[in-house]
């Protein structure tokens, strides 16, 4: 069982499937700008979507590393006594 859910998480890392999820009113604002010859709307667009990709891994970066010097520290407690 451990097995199969080991693998269907793996699976899924490997996995890719296609999406156009863009707001319609977005690509077209980014279209225009750039038609124009403006790109910081473009470049903000993107910094943003960085942004959103990256907390939650950042977050549970955090958790991890909190978690680990938790049980470090707790592991080390339990050894002195």
């Amino acid at each position: 069982m451990k097995f199969k859910i080991l693998f269907l998480v793996l699976a899924s890392f490997f996995i890719r499937f296609g999406a156009q999820a863009q707001c319609a009113m977005c690509r077209a604002s980014v279209e225009n700008n750039v038609s124009n010859g403006e790109t910081s709307i473009g470049a903000g667009l993107n910094n943003g979507i960085l942004y959103l990709v990256v907390m939650p891994y950042l977050m549970a970066g955090v958790i991890g590393y909190l978690w680990y010097r938790a049980s470090k520290k707790k592991k080390a407690k339990l050894q002195s006594h």
